[in-house]
């Protein structure tokens, strides 16, 4: 009886007759022809031409008869398996000898068939042996997915700071960790929305065709990933600027992305992360770029033009939340655009620092209107910027000694931002959103969140995420599709694909595990 089952075949098996009867061997190819597979066939007369042949060409299936000029068949296998030739082998012959038999098995031959060739017989073997190529290819495409997984979840603990000796054991030593060490440029791409995970979204397959020339991708959440290179010598802008045009053309978004400077070693990729973040931060500042990498801003003809509502309202927001450092730090940037240029007239340079010295007068305690006075009668004298800058410099002071005394209120903003996470973590979170709750800038919140707890927003939010989702496989019988909705992933592939990258085993393995 003939087997009926089929696997997900390929689209073509290479298959080789060798016998030295030119009869048997169109009666072989008859008998495969009638299979209904695709089959592209060869032939040999002798087990020596077979295996010349097989030395510049590789077949699924040899069949072949065992007595031959030259080399029989039993000598071909033997020297196929000596060179580790996994080709399924198939003996067809008049010779029905125990000893032959004998060396087929230990030669792990699929089978021996006698002569004449029984038809149903000859069809149960060939289904047998495709159905061995197929489950071994399944295997090794596996096996491979399996590497693939195990890489990206080393690059991800390596991403996010995790010491080589955390990566190893998280890896218990079964794949080499040499690969972290090749990367020598990273870029973040961010978007202002939940961009990678919206359903049918794979942007790593996107890139594959678009840009050819990444050696590796990862996925950090729903609005960031990360591409590596190896090789330092890359065009980065225009690469950054031609995926930042094409995603604009093909998904009718924008994208920005941050470019790190060169990495070395393992340990370079975190610290490769932290500069692109910081990096990332420019995005609010310039409004203009899409693009950003260290020492833009001394190229004359891409320099990043700060708008200066944007950092005044952020220095207000530092007044505001008393956060010193913060408020020095966009003091400096503020300071940078002016610094040094001669294309702004000193009397329009004099006015936006004396309006930023009433700000800041106005949350002074104990001061009056006189003494302001006195100090914009001094700044517009000033016949330098850097005694401008010194005057405000010195309000700054007065202002963080005041703050010392009045303790910051960031720490409760954070507190109110984490709380919500908490609560609403199986719901639509953004930055945005979450900014507008305790009202500051999205790039605000973002950088005093990342003071506040050693990492950043989105970072925070993946993995509360990814904890609660490990918590429910544990504890709970939810269907993995209704976990990835309750923890925020209304997207399950995407689910399933964040959650192999954290914790380097997928949902159902866990699960089935008992990790």
């Amino acid at each position: 009886m003939a087997v009926n089952f089929r696997w997900e075949l390929r689209a073509m098996y290479k298959i080789l007759i060798v016998d030295d009867e030119k009869i048997e061997r169109n009666g072989i190819r008859m008998l495969l022809n009638s299979l209904g597979y695709s089959f592209e066939i060869a032939e040999a007369n002798n087990g020596q031409a077979a295996y010349d042949l097989m030395s510049g060409n590789e077949f699924d299936i040899v069949l072949t008869d065992i007595k031959m000029p030259f080399m029989n068949g039993m000598e071909l296998i033997k020297k196929c398996r000596d060179n580790g030739s996994e080709q399924k082998f198939i003996i067809f012959s008049g010779c029905n000898e125990f000893g032959y038999a004998k060396q087929a098995v230990k030669m792990d031959v699929s089978d021996y068939i006698l002569k004449p060739v029984d038809p149903s017989e000859f069809e149960d073997t060939i289904n047998k042996v495709i159905g061995e190529i197929e489950e071994s290819r399944v295997h090794k495409e596996l096996k491979i997915k399996s590497i693939e997984f195990m890489h990206e979840h080393m690059l991800y603990l390596a991403t996010t700071g995790a010491s080589m000796s955390e990566i190893k054991e998280h890896n218990k030593d079964l794949l080499p960790t040499d690969f972290l060490d090749g990367f020598k440029r990273m870029m973040l791409i961010e978007f202002n929305c939940d961009f990678f995970g919206r359903k049918g979204m794979d942007f790593k397959e996107y890139l594959e065709k678009t840009e050819p020339r990444t050696d590796a991708y990862l996925n950090l959440n729903p609005q960031q990933s990360v591409l590596y290179f190896n090789d330092d010598n890359l065009p980065f802008k225009e690469i950054a600027d031609n995926i930042c045009n094409d995603v604009a053309i093909t998904y009718n978004t924008k994208c920005f992305i941050a470019i790190s400077g060169k990495i070395e070693g393992y340990e370079g990729i975190a610290k490769g992360m932290e500069e692109m973040e910081a990096l990332m931060e420019n995005k609010f500042y310039d409004r203009n770029s899409n693009v950003f990498y260290k020492g833009m801003n001394n190229e004359n003809d891409e320099a990043v033009q700060t708008d200066d509502d944007t950092v005044i309202k952020q220095m207000k927001q530092d007044v505001k939340m008393k956060d010193a450092a913060s408020l020095r730090e966009h003091f400096a940037i503020f300071c940078e655009k002016y610094s040094g240029k001669h294309d702004f007239s000193q009397v329009y340079v004099k006015f936006l620092f004396s309006n930023l010295l009433k700000t800041f007068y106005e949350s002074l305690p104990a001061t009056d209107e006189k003494e302001l006075n006195e100090e914009i009668e001094l700044l517009y004298k000033s016949e330098d910027f850097d005694t401008v800058r010194g005057i405000v410099d010195k309000n700054i002071d007065r202002l963080a000694n005041s703050f010392d005394k009045n303790p910051s209120m960031v720490h409760r903003e954070i507190e109110i931002v984490k709380k919500y996470i908490y609560e609403h973590f199986g719901e639509d979170i953004s930055v945005e959103s979450l900014s507008k709750m305790v009202y500051m800038a999205p790039s605000y919140l973002s950088s005093v969140f990342k003071k506040e707890t050693g990492v950043n927003l989105s970072r925070f939010i993946k993995t509360y995420r990814m904890e609660q989702a490990k918590d429910m496989l544990e504890n709970s019988m939810a269907k993995i599709v209704d976990i990835s909705e309750t923890c925020g992933y209304p997207n399950v592939s995407y689910f399933c694909s964040s959650f192999r990258e954290y914790f380097g085993i997928s949902p159902q393995k866990f699960r089935k595990n008992g990790e």
